[in-house]
């Protein structure tokens, strides 16, 4: 960022309430007693001690006020039914509302790169949540799984501990030394990396564990491994040398009871690749995707690594614990140990052991957890799929030492590149410590989002979306079709699914949310993509080339839709389909898992498609990429079109679940449908001049010259955009958070020309005024409705909630109209609220309200946090 950008001014009148740091940054630290702040720990980031408390505890929303339940009977009826079918075919629904994941106040900087699966290591330091079966989630916490520090004065152990705050069952691991006390001890968390500081009271001694996974913008390799490095370095204070062994304990498994009881045939031996030596476990859990996982240390002069590659996780432990009390190693009574039994657990440990001299902060020893589940399949089994890794480390099932090897050796290059992405940020000392932590702690979903990243070949003439593409047609390597002209008016399916783009850069899919299962939800990508555009555009260009295929595919399957009861085909052709498919189905061949509403009848979804690509143009100047969604645009325009029934040239909508807030419904012409459309067709003139088409550009300039007459004089009312023209008194002229969200595209293209500047203005100074401020004091972000007399609006089941990833856009689009302070106040009251007061760490739900309740824990929305990173750049360069 420049130096002094006059913007920063602004700033300066923020307080510290607003801030949003004195109030709990204080208290979720307050309880660590320990006297020194560890090795090179940031400054910025999510802070608390692991004997801290939270107070308040959420709980998920459940039933809705007595008023809106008459508009839910019908749709009640039909989930029921819908859920009946699925369970008889030992099936789940992609949102299971009978079996919502409660708040676990726990949750920590996850492992792993993007695509390959994650692992969650909690603030407390236990692997609590796991996700190595694409999309699907276990939340349990095998208590084997664990670091223990030895401490060896003149060849006798004086210290061993687990570095846990747990306090296991009696019987189980009980030679184990339990209940490290929280408060010697704290956690930062500031993704991609983590760090843990454990002050060992009577030892003088100061451990920090830094975890370092490979995630930082712009690396389409690294980025992709499943892998995470635990660096510990160890502080000696004392005027003696002392020996201090690290040891990794980890049990086989997810620690999933089903799992536990059904399993046999795992297996574990040692190994030396390179630098790392550890110990390899074989499991064989999941049908047809067996995987191992890789407990490793990095054995280089000084520092000695021993291994036990099986021990008992349900016994007494003494296995591991005994040899590290006695000599402060491990070892192992064969290179391999023998398989399981069904129903047998078992476990591995691995130990690094150095010298450190008196007054020493010079050591460290390093550990590396890699697993490698290299092909997978979805619910249905109809193809298998290699992930992104496969790519450079093959997919034989062995890839897990050399990946182990590769990030001990790398990580120092990772690391270099992670400073130098975030350092800039970090540094500028007139952005909020809550910003900072917020903007990259947020970004934990792009992994652990059910993400996969999968390679796309020719090895057997398909796509992941199994078409066939193996016979005619050339493409350009830029990722373009050949075709004879620059532009082509016409472009098939299959033309896309023979793109080289995917051959170099694979596919790329994330879930709407932890809870509602489905992939590339558009209406929600709509929010989240800032962020993939930002700091991995090819793997939003790959987002946006899936979803042109799947905009021209069919699929005349009639189904019941649960919203109304209709019946209407799976698929309708040339619409945006709501997503992809759900992982207990087929990804890229079931599109449209979301069984609401037929896409054909929605007003958002096409207008954001139009909108996403001419931004993600604008911010990647792939001139290749336009010309190939050209025609495609083309086609979703005309489709919208026809939603406009009086021939003003603004699309209506219909009085049902036809946009993202599908249980907020909206009558003809509307703030946020309206907004959307208008900005498109200012998006298709600037891509229609950038491609030299004249008369297109002039046919799109008409009819926005007319549907902006239209919009203004049905919505404008003096102050903001009423919600819609229906005659219902108790929403048509609520004040919507998101009714700028299509100028928020337009100002992040670089259009700034639709709207009247003073309009614009006016709406997001009316919602700061209600929404924001006369909501709990302005504490907690924006709530989605409010009536003109500063009262909530209540008319449905999303108008009184606060969407936290709405909230950040809305922020973001403040900073692009030069309302810096209002922004910060805005988008605070989400960090201040989910993080620090609802200690919803690395789960930001989709919606909470002022009652403590929450909706949806970990979704995709939030990560549009980077348009308001984005903005700022955007008013920086104007002030260059």
């Amino acid at each position: 960022m420049a130096d002094q950008p006059k913007w920063w001014d602004q700033l300066k009148n923020l307080t510290l309430e607003d801030n949003a740091d004195v109030d709990y940054d204080g208290q979720l630290m307050s309880s660590y007693r320990g006297k020194v702040l560890g090795h090179n720990v940031p400054e910025f980031g999510y802070k608390l001690a692991l004997s801290h408390k939270f107070t308040c505890h959420p709980t998920a929303w459940s039933y809705p006020p007595l008023s809106q339940v008459p508009s839910l009977v019908g749709l009640s009826v039909r989930y029921l039914m819908y859920y009946k079918q699925l369970r008889e075919k030992n099936k789940k629904p992609c949102m299971d509302f009978f079996n919502q994941n409660s708040l676990h106040q726990v949750y920590g900087v996850p492992l792993g790169g993007i695509g390959g699966g994650t692992i969650n290591r909690g603030w407390k330091g236990d692997f609590c949540k796991w996700q190595l079966k694409p999309g699907i989630y276990t939340f349990n916490n095998p208590l084997a799984d664990q670091f223990i520090v030895t401490v060896r004065r003149n060849n006798k152990t004086v210290y061993q501990q687990v570095l846990s705050v747990q306090s296991p069952p009696s019987n189980t691991l009980k030679t184990w030394n339990w209940r490290f006390c929280g408060e010697q001890a704290y956690y930062c968390g500031l993704y991609p990396r983590a760090w843990t500081v454990y002050h060992l009271r009577g030892q003088n001694i100061v451990l920090t564990c830094r975890q370092i996974s490979p995630v930082f913008p712009h690396d389409y390799k690294d980025t992709s491994l499943p892998t995470a490095v635990f660096v510990w370095h160890i502080q000696n204070n004392n005027s003696e040398a002392v020996e201090v062994s690290i040891t990794m304990s980890m049990e086989n498994g997810t620690g999933c009871p089903n799992l536990r009881k059904s399993g046999s045939g795992f297996w574990h031996e040692n190994f030396t690749c390179g630098v790392a030596k550890g110990v390899t476990m074989h499991n064989n859990s999941y049908p047809d995707m067996p995987y191992t996982m890789n407990v490793t240390a990095s054995q280089r002069e000084g520092v000695n690594v021993t291994q036990c590659n099986s021990f008992n996780p349900t016994g007494d432990g003494n296995e591991v614990w005994g040899p590290l009390l006695q000599n402060g190693t491990l070892y192992s009574k064969a290179e391999k140990s023998r398989p399981t039994d069904r129903g047998e657990v078992t476990a591995c440990a691995v130990s690094a052991s150095c010298h450190v001299t008196a007054n020493s902060s010079n050591e460290q020893v390093e550990f590396c957890l890699a697993w490698d589940m290299p092909e997978i399949y979805f619910g249905d089994h109809q193809r298998q799929y290699k992930r992104r890794y496969t790519r450079y480390f093959g997919s034989s099932g062995d890839a897990g030492p050399p990946i182990a090897d590769y990030a001990l050796s790398n990580y120092h290059e990772w690391e270099q590149k992670i400073e130098q992405w975030q350092q800039p940020i970090l540094s500028n000392s007139r952005l909020p410590a809550w910003y900072k932590s917020a903007l990259f702690n947020e970004l934990y979903y792009v992994t652990d989002g059910g993400t996969v990243w999968l390679e796309v070949g020719d090895e057997d003439g398909k796509t992941p979306n199994g078409h066939d593409v193996s016979s005619n047609g050339n493409s350009h390597s830029n990722g373009t079709v050949t075709h004879k002209n620059a532009v082509t008016s016409h472009i098939s399916e299959d033309d896309i699914h023979k793109l080289d783009f995917f051959k170099e850069y694979g596919k790329f899919a994330y879930l709407e949310g932890q809870e509602y299962k489905m992939y590339n939800t558009y209406d929600v990508h709509f929010y989240a993509s800032i962020a993939l555009a930002h700091l991995w555009p090819k793997l939003e260009l790959s987002v946006q080339y899936d979803i042109a295929a799947s905009i021209l595919h069919a699929n005349p399957t009639r189904r019941k839709y649960l919203m109304d009861g209709d019946w209407a085909p799976a698929k309708t052709a040339n619409v945006v389909p709501h997503d992809i498919g759900c992982p207990d189905d087929e990804p890229w061949m079931e599109v449209n898992t979301y069984f609401v509403h037929d896409t054909a009848d929605w007003r958002d979804l096409n207008p954001k498609f139009v909108l996403q690509a001419f931004r993600d143009f604008y911010l990647t100047k792939d001139r290749a990429f336009l010309q190939t969604v050209w025609p495609i645009c083309k086609i979703v325009m005309r489709q919208s079109l026809k939603h406009d029934k009086d021939g003003d040239g603004l699309i209506e909508n219909s009085g049902g679940a036809d946009q993202t807030f599908d249980g907020w419904c909206v009558t003809g012409p509307s703030a946020y449908c309206g907004g959307l459309w208008i900005a498109a067709l200012r998006c298709m003139i600037a891509a229609a001049v950038e491609l030299d088409l004249v008369d297109e550009a002039e046919k799109y300039s008409d009819l926005l010259k007319q549907a902006t007459e239209s919009y203004q004089k049905h919505l404008w009312n003096g102050k903001y955009f009423n919600y819609d023209c229906s005659s219902n008194q108790r929403h048509s002229t609520s004040v919507m958070a998101d009714q700028c969200a299509g100028q928020w595209i337009l100002f992040s293209s670089g259009i700034d020309d639709v709207l009247p500047d003073e309009q614009v203005k006016s709406a997001l100074t009316t919602v700061f005024k209600l929404n924001v401020k006369s909501y709990d004091n302005g504490t907690r972000g924006a709530v989605n409705g409010m009536r003109p007399n500063g009262r909530v609006d209540e008319s449905s089941v999303q108008s009184n909630e606060v969407w936290t990833g709405v909230t950040y856009a809305l922020a973001a689009t403040m900073i692009h109209k030069g309302m810096i302070q209002e922004a910060f106040q805005t988008a605070s009251g989400i960090y201040r609220t989910c993080w620090q007061r609802y200690g919803m760490s690395y789960q930001t739900p989709e919606a909470f309200k002022r009652s403590n309740t929450f909706r949806s824990l970990a979704y995709m929305r939030p990560l549009s946090i980077w348009g308001m990173q984005h903005a700022l750049e955007c008013q920086d360069s104007k002030n260059e």
